[in-house]
């Protein structure tokens, strides 16, 4: 009977031994599975990015993690992120997620704020109100605080003559890196520092050369760009402009006449019409002499380039060629721009004409 006795409790032994291996393994696992356990839905080699908004608490992050869609399970990683004291290290931004991630790499990456920067881009831009509406899509603050700020005087670099009607030649288009929570005032002030490393000494002296001061340069330079897209052709145009400012003569430059009707009707031209360049404006420079007020778009690089490293030619004219090909025919002489002018004239009218018997 003791023997028995005594196999009976060796059996229970090995069974609770065995119940109590199991559950040290399950929970093993579960707690494994808690921290180390692939938890985000990506697939292999895909990338996501978790935002966390400016003034968000812990809650706030929760739900923005929860909102995300990444996460196979909310529970472990709250469960994990609370005893890894996230809730008191709540940052701001812009977080990479990438496939494979588990709840303590998660939980690692937000306590630490290590953001993932991006790449900002803007190109060709007419007006601040325009820059702010695709910075807005780029980065946190909506177009309203951006704005605000980018109309600020406060936030220009004094002596340089900025004013209202120059503000947009501070924003100098290219791509920049930025992390996704900067604030509008910081958004200007970075464009401020970029501004001043674009313009370096040998660009203000190249200004100087040419008589123009950094911002009129700008000015310019946005005309330059809407009347070609052609880059190698930017310097020769502004040889011509050069020329034109040089002898006091009317720039009159077509875009700015486009610009002043967009000023006065919220909408463009697709085509200047002589009785369009009588429209009374600051920006017509068909009616005053020298440059407009200000840029009529945020010029490019090239614009820029093409002013400080203007061609240096007796050209005084300019009119598209008729071949549609973007390019234009340049002229010393009023007769031979008039003989030019002509062409593209005749070819625009037979183009409406077949548009017109295609259109009944």
């Amino acid at each position: 009977m003791a023997d028995k006795r005594k196999k009976r409790v060796v059996r229970l032994l090995v069974v609770l031994a065995i119940v109590f291996i199991w559950i040290g393994a399950s929970v093993g696992y579960l707690f494994w599975s808690a921290v180390y356990k692939n938890n985000v839905t990506l697939k292999k080699n895909e990338k996501g990015y978790l935002f966390i908004p400016t003034g968000s608490d812990y809650d706030g992050l929760l739900r923005a993690v929860d909102s995300s869609g990444y996460l196979k399970n909310m529970k472990t990683f709250e469960w994990l992120a609370g005893r890894k004291n996230l809730p008191a290290h709540v940052h701001p931004g812009r977080y990479e997620i990438t496939a494979g991630m588990n709840n303590n790499e998660l939980t690692d990456l937000l306590r630490s704020g290590t953001q993932t920067p991006l790449n900002v881009t803007f190109s060709y831009v007419r007006t601040l109100q325009q820059l702010a509406g695709i910075i807005a899509r780029q980065l946190e603050p909506d177009s309203v605080m951006l704005l605000r700020e980018m109309t600020n005087a406060n936030n220009y670099p004094d002596n340089e003559g900025f004013g209202p009607d120059t503000y947009q030649a501070m924003y100098i288009p290219n791509t920049y890196e930025f992390y996704w929570n900067t604030s509008a005032k910081g958004f200007v002030n970075r464009m401020k520092t970029e501004y001043k490393k674009f313009w370096n000494a040998q660009r203000i002296q190249k200004a100087k050369a040419q008589k123009l001061t950094p911002v009129k340069v700008s000015v310019l330079a946005s005309i330059i760009d809407r009347e070609t897209l052609m880059n190698d052709e930017k310097p020769r145009i502004a040889g011509v402009y050069l020329n034109r400012l040089h002898k006091g003569w009317k720039l009159q430059a077509d875009p700015t006449v486009v610009y002043a009707f967009y000023l006065q009707n919220d909408s463009l031209l697709n085509r200047v019409y002589k009785k369009h360049t009588q429209i009374e404006s600051p920006y017509n420079t068909y009616t005053h002499k020298g440059l407009p007020p200000g840029p009529i778009c945020i010029p490019s690089i090239a614009g820029i380039d093409a002013v400080l490293n203007a061609e240096a030619h007796k050209y005084m004219y300019f009119v598209a060629k008729a071949d549609g090909s973007g390019y234009h025919r340049f002229s010393k002489t009023y007769k031979q721009h008039k003989n030019y002018a002509k062409q593209l004239h005749k070819e625009l009218n037979k183009r409406k004409r077949q548009q017109n018997l295609l259109s009944q």
